[in-house]
């Protein structure tokens, strides 16, 4: 199975269970994404690529690898193909020309910490600053002991100089990492905000791998860049300007052979800079590929063992991991050509300075004292060279990791809640539901889930939706979710039409029964009031009672307190729904949305069930997918789609009689558990 394949079956599941909850999904990868993320420091994708590089182990997988890769390259263009707004209109690919660049992306992440970041880096060149003055301290020591003085002042003016810069140095660097840390907390708050925030359309179009590498990954470069890519690199401007002043005081001649050698070298060393960038940014995608294709395979571990297909899918990832290795070689090749190159421009000048230099000694026209000093200033040239060039390395890494971000926060979000969209604690009547003529695609390859579907759900009834698979039932449910807006027609709920609702209110009125059921990892309790997070004791009791969990809860050794694992594994499927049955019990709903919710029960517990369901449907309104006659049978009204339109509807009874598909479905879908 393709890592695209993989995104693709969330897509063309949707006639049994579209807009399942993605979020229970997206930690299976985390702990493997941040390995491959790679922690903060200098060249911190070279270390990604170098932990990468660890799980390398195959060369098979090759083409799943360019799926996993093709989908987070095209993670900008991964936006809704129906209706973009905002930025994400502006700017589908995120490149030059669409929306703000970069670097004001990032300088506009560094200025809530630009008092900070400015002490921070005073500090450090004052620290730097105070070193400045050690050769010429030696030189004075030198000229001390040449014409036989005590050096004691030079020397301990130099000890303390070294004092004091180490000092400074260290507390402005302090400020530096515990302002950037600041920084990747900010970024990592706003960017899983703003996941949580996206709509379901885009959301669907990416891999929960890629996300976490975003979250993980990306943000921690952050903060190398602010510490080496803008500050330490301002910081190595104003370094270089001082060495190069107090070299003009020492001797101009020689500083004029210097700045010929080191300027014809670094002409050079800029040409490096573009593909530097580009290597980067290809890194650090390769490295969201590889996080997509490890999520795949544990999102379906059980299946890969149950296959057998553990050695291919190892060679799968391990080609992921060897082509962020690849990548990463890439950026240390690149960015050793750089180093190195910067390095021999110091020795090659060194070596003119001495030459020339030593030359002027011999004539008389300049002392030695002036030279070793000279000698040390040119040395102390590395550092602020070599500061720029790192700085300028993280830099990119930056505004590479800035783009990927912002790519993310540029997708169509939902709006967020108002303070007082908040769902009333007592139930309200029951909601009624329309559907105009609606008609609804999901803007890929596959024929409109829906080509005119209309049909009525009174307050306070119980109806069901049947029909083959791929005729657009849980898109039904999808629609009223606002997972996805409809393309035309209309769709009103208690009257309303259903664009008008806050996004809050709507589904605080709702209570939605996926078909997988899905389970968070977590207590019981807490999967219990998930949607009820202020639920009484009271009513939680009861809602377990209902549904028939309390031989489950007496089992379990801490009872509601006990920990079910993650997505639930501890549990039964049969268990798992009546979880999340109980979940939306809880919730009090206006109107209750069922998806197959008895496809994993037994007998006896369906029969229970069926049995809270007529009574919820005395209180509220319940609209039920299912297959089963034993559910569908004692239904108000029976909706019955095919083709994304609505064939009929009508009792039971009157559908066995009048329809033709209708009973065809209760001979044999329908009347399946029956046989």
């Amino acid at each position: 199975m393709s890592a695209v394949a993989g995104t693709k079956e969330a897509h063309e599941g949707e006639d049994e269970g579209e807009g399942q909850d993605r979020g229970t999904e997206e930690r299976s990868a985390g702990e493997s994404v941040e390995q491959a993320g790679g922690q903060a420091g200098g060249h911190a994708v070279k270390r990604a690529a170098g932990q990468v590089t660890g799980l390398a182990g195959g060369q098979a997988g090759g083409h799943a690898v360019k799926q996993a890769a093709g989908q987070v390259t095209g993670l900008a263009g991964g936006q809704s193909a129906r209706k973009p707004t905002g930025r994400a209109a502006a700017a589908p690919g995120g490149g030059p020309g669409a929306g703000p660049s970069p670097l004001r992306l990032l300088l506009s992440r560094a200025r809530p910490h630009r008092g900070v970041l400015v002490r921070a880096g005073l500090l450090s060149l004052a620290g730097s600053g105070a070193g400045l003055a050690m050769p010429l301290m030696a030189k004075h020591a030198v000229d001390a002991f040449a014409a036989d003085r005590s050096p004691a002042g030079p020397l301990v003016a130099l000890t303390a100089l070294v004092l004091v810069g180490a000092c400074l140095s260290a507390y402005g660097r302090y400020l530096m990492s515990r302002t950037g840390e600041g920084v990747v907390l900010r970024a990592r708050d706003q960017l899983v905000g703003r996941i949580m925030r996206l709509k379901v359309p885009a959301v669907d179009r990416l891999t929960p791998g890629d996300l976490q590498s975003r979250v993980t990954s990306d943000t921690t470069l952050l903060r190398t860049v602010l510490s080496s890519g803008l500050v330490e690199s301002f910081n190595s401007v104003l370094m270089l300007l001082g060495t190069i002043g107090f070299m003009a005081y020492m001797d101009l001649t020689l500083l004029g052979v210097t700045l010929v050698v080191i300027v014809g070298i670094g002409a050079v060393t800029s040409l490096l800079m573009p593909r530097i960038q580009r290597a980067q940014l290809r890194a650090q995608e390769s490295v969201g590929a590889m996080g997509a294709a490890l999520d795949r395979v544990l999102q379906a571990f059980r299946t890969v063992k149950a296959s057998g297909a553990e050695e291919r899918e190892t060679a799968a990832v391990a080609a992921a991991a060897r082509h962020a290795h690849d990548r990463g070689v890439s950026v240390a090749r690149w960015s050793s050509v750089s180093d190195v190159t910067m390095a021999m421009s110091i020795q090659l000048a060194f070596l003119a300075v001495l030459g020339v230099g030593g030359a002027r000694v011999a004539s008389g026209s300049l002392e030695i004292s002036s030279l070793i000093a000279f000698l040390l200033y040119l040395f102390y040239l590395l550092g602020p060279i070599g500061g720029l060039v790192e700085g300028w390395t993280g830099l990119q890494s930056g505004l590479a990791a800035v783009r990927r971000i912002d790519e993310v926060e540029s997708l169509p979000g939902e709006p967020a809640a108002e303070p007082g969209a908040v769902r009333q604690e007592i139930p309200a009547t029951p909601l009624g539901v329309t559907f105009q003529d609606v008609t609804f695609g999901y803007g890929d390859e596959r024929a409109p889930a829906h080509k005119g579907v209309t049909f009525d759900v009174p307050t306070g009834v119980l109806v069901a939706l049947v029909g083959p698979s791929g005729a657009g039932k849980s898109t039904v449910f999808s629609l009223l979710e606002r997972f996805y807006d409809h393309d035309s027609g209309t769709i009103t709920v208690d009257g309303r039409d259903i664009r008008d609702w806050p996004l809050a209110e709507l589904r605080g009125s709702l209570a939605y029964v996926e078909q997988d059921a899905p389970v968070l990892a977590g207590t019981l309790r807490e999967n219990l009031v998930f949607a009820a997070p202020d639920a009484e004791e009271k009513a939680l009791t009861e809602a377990v009672s209902r549904t028939r969990l309390d031989s489950l809860v007496d089992r379990l050794p801490e009872g509601l307190d006990t920990a079910v694992g993650h997505r639930g594994v501890t549990l039964s499927g049969g268990e798992r729904q009546r979880i999340a049955i109980a979940r939306a019990l809880l919730r009090r709903p206006r109107l209750l949305l069922l998806d197959e919710v008895t496809s994993q029960l037994d007998a006896v517990n369906e029969q229970a069930l069926r049995d809270v369901i007529l009574e919820l449907a005395e209180q509220t309104t319940v609209l039920v997918i299912a297959h089963r006659l034993s559910t569908v049978r004692h239904a108000d009204r029976i909706v019955v789609l095919e083709d994304g339109r609505v064939r009929t509807a009508g009792t039971h009874e009157e559908l066995i009689a009048g329809d033709d598909l209708y009973r065809e479905l209760a001979t044999t879908q329908l009347a399946a558990d029956a046989r």
